[in-house]
């Protein structure tokens, strides 16, 4: 019953709980305590009234053996007698007695009391008075009635101490069955208040903290059993309540972790796709194998059911199907996407566009262009009932941008190859026109000033000086031919450093003497048809140094300047320059320096050299468009 009540009172509050048992057990110490008190202060001064009436047996003896001495000893009124009656009076009425008769008026303690007192006063001390005052001796009849009284007197004495015993052993008693009953109240309240806090408070809180270790393990559907109107009842409502929420939480952010995976693994696999589509086709931009192969590429990963790229004709030629993940391509079927193409080059205007088709799927086409001119299109086709998600839209816009650039930069590729070829073409012709041009029409005016005097004798002296031109004119011819071929043949294979150190070993090693390399071009960096045009600079300064200058020593020095200004400096120790020559046509190899340095938009000088020698020198901006170069000085002839 006592723990039902208990139960009762924890469901309402643990706090309320253990407070009202602190009370219980405050109460139960302070009624020992208070009975302890009151049994203390009922024994108080028990022992002292128990010495006091045993005394009182021993000064009862103490005046019959007075009295007896003094009878055999003759003696009368001895005052050793009357100093015993007076001590025994004295003890008689002494405080300790008088607080225990205080105590008790109308006990048994009182009782035994007055029953002694009233034998004293009426009996035994009238008999001590009787004996001391007769005259002569008492009789020993008179001494044994008296040794009797006293006798009788001691056992009443003995029953007064009796009593003051059993009173103060009866509270004693008293004082143990009270402190018995506060001992075994505070035990079995402090039992029921155990078990009530075992059931309410231990395990609660056991089970609190099994189910946050679980949480912290990452279970969080984990609830707790103990709930209800007292503190730790609220707690687990608190914590049920709370498990649910992170477990709803976890959830939610499982599913968006999930999502994000999924959403991340996506994106790498679209970068991927995008990575390697990128690379075929700017590898490769005029291959239709790069462009089909991206078409599947983009299958893959957009669940599509078919693919083609189209491209618009060049000039007035029809559209073609450039690529298509759908094998051959009827020709009917490619008369609809040339169609297409043309409606969807009319009506996109730079963007995706839709149209249902016949069977239920859906046409997706994206146009291919990049930031200069459009090029084509791309037809996508979908599954019935299929969209394209927002991340796989992207991804196509941006294959389709890429293959845009890619068909831009095949064309710009195809362009570029034939300016270079028109562009050689001219240098070609240009070079031809210079030397050999030149030289054949020399040739020719030779040719028909000789042929008058072939049939006249008297002119063969003038004939043998026209055939002698002419002869020296043709071997003039050849070796320029023999330059232009190689200069035609020369291959830029390796960088402009190594060119240059081959060319100085190559020369070094015709002319029989030492050249020396120096070049510097940190900051400056050349187009490859300005390393073209000062390496044949270079090589015909120096051929010029093998052929004419009888040198022992050369120095080819290139340096870079401030705001990439090349210097190009040819010197040699030779016999220096000459006299200009009047005809200057059969010194082509200047006037093709000459040209070179015209287009690199640059000077050139030749001059001799402060020592001796001559000196080839040439001035240009590194990395500037070839423009008419300023007007060439010449101080000589090599």
């Amino acid at each position: 019953m006592k723990i039902h009540l208990l139960d009762a009172l924890a469901r309402r509050s643990i706090l309320w709980l253990v407070g009202l048992a602190m009370l219980l057990l405050t109460l139960i110490g302070l009624a020992g305590m208070s009975a302890s008190v009151v049994v203390v202060e009922a024994v108080q001064g028990s022992a002292s009234a128990i010495n006091v009436a045993g005394s009182l047996r021993r000064l009862t003896h103490r005046m019959a053996s007075l009295v007896v001495a003094d009878v055999l000893e003759g003696k009368a009124a001895s005052p050793r007698v009357a100093e015993a009656v007076q001590q025994f009076e004295e003890s008689l009425v002494h405080p300790a007695l008088m607080r225990v008769l205080e105590r008790a008026p109308d006990g048994v303690f009182a009782a035994t009391y007055r029953g002694a007192e009233a034998a004293w006063k009426l009996t035994l001390k009238p008999r001590i008075d009787a004996i001391r005052d007769e005259g002569p001796p008492p009789s020993s009849e008179a001494i044994a009635s008296l040794l009797v009284e006293v006798d009788g007197f001691v056992g009443q004495l003995n029953t007064l101490v009796a009593v003051l015993e059993h009173d103060t052993e009866s509270r004693i008693q008293d004082l143990r069955q009270i402190l018995a009953v506060a001992i075994a109240l505070t035990l079995l309240l402090g039992v029921l208040v155990l078990i009530v806090l075992q059931r309410h408070v231990h395990r609660p809180l056991n089970a609190l903290v099994a189910g946050a270790n679980r949480i912290a393990a990452g279970d969080f559907a984990t609830q707790l059993a103990h709930t209800g109107r007292d503190e730790l009842g609220q707690v687990g409502i608190a914590f049920n309540t709370m498990a649910g929420e992170l477990s709803k939480l976890y959830r939610d952010l499982e599913r968006r972790v999930d999502a994000k995976t999924a959403e991340l693994q996506r994106s790498n696999r679209a970068l991927e796709l995008l990575y390697h589509a990128i690379a075929r086709l700017y590898q490769a931009p005029a291959a239709p194998d790069a462009y089909e192969a991206t078409l599947r590429d983009i299958e893959q990963v957009a669940g599509l059911r078919g693919s083609l790229a189209c491209i618009e004709a060049r000039h007035d030629g029809p559209a073609t199907v450039m690529a298509s993940s759908i094998g051959a391509c009827p020709e009917q079927a490619a008369r609809e996407v040339v169609a297409e193409l043309a409606c969807a080059s009319c009506r996109s205007h730079g963007e995706a566009w839709r149209q249902e088709a016949e069977d239920g799927s859906e046409l997706v086409r994206v146009p291919l262009r990049d930031t200069e001119r459009h090029y084509g299109m791309l037809r996508l086709t979908l599954a019935p009932g299929q969209r394209l998600e927002a991340w796989q839209q992207q991804l196509v816009e941006a294959l389709s941008s890429h293959m845009g650039m890619a068909l831009g930069a095949a064309r710009r590729g195809e362009q570029a190859r034939l300016l270079a070829l028109q562009e050689e073409r001219s240098v070609i012709a240009r070079e031809l026109h210079d030397s050999l041009a030149q030289a054949l029409s020399y040739m020719k005016i030779q040719v028909s000033l000789v042929q008058p005097l072939v049939g006249n004798p008297s002119r063969s002296a003038e004939a043998e000086l026209i055939l002698a031109d002419l002869r020296e004119g043709i071997s003039a011819a050849y070796r320029q031919l023999r330059e232009l071929l190689v200069s035609f043949r020369l291959k830029l294979a390796g960088d402009f450093s190594t060119l240059l150190q081959n060319a100085v070993d190559e020369y070094r090693d015709k002319g029989k003497f030492s050249l020396s390399l120096e070049a510097r071009l940190a900051d400056c960096h050349l187009s490859p048809n300005q390393e073209v045009h000062v390496l044949q600079i270079i090589r015909e300064a120096l051929s010029n140094m093998v052929s004419h200058a009888r040198a022992s020593h050369g120095w080819l020095r290139l340096s870079c300047g401030e705001g990439g200004k090349l210097l190009v400096v040819v010197e040699d120790d030779g016999i220096g320059l000459g006299v200009p020559p009047a005809d200057a046509h059969n010194h082509h190899g200047l006037a093709i320096m000459r040209e070179r340095a015209r287009s690199l938009g640059g000077v050139l000088e030749i001059g001799a050299r402060p020592g001796g020698g001559t000196r080839v020198s040439l001035r240009f901006r590194a990395g500037a468009p070839t423009v008419a170069a300023e007007p060439v000085v010449f101080e000589g002839h090599a």
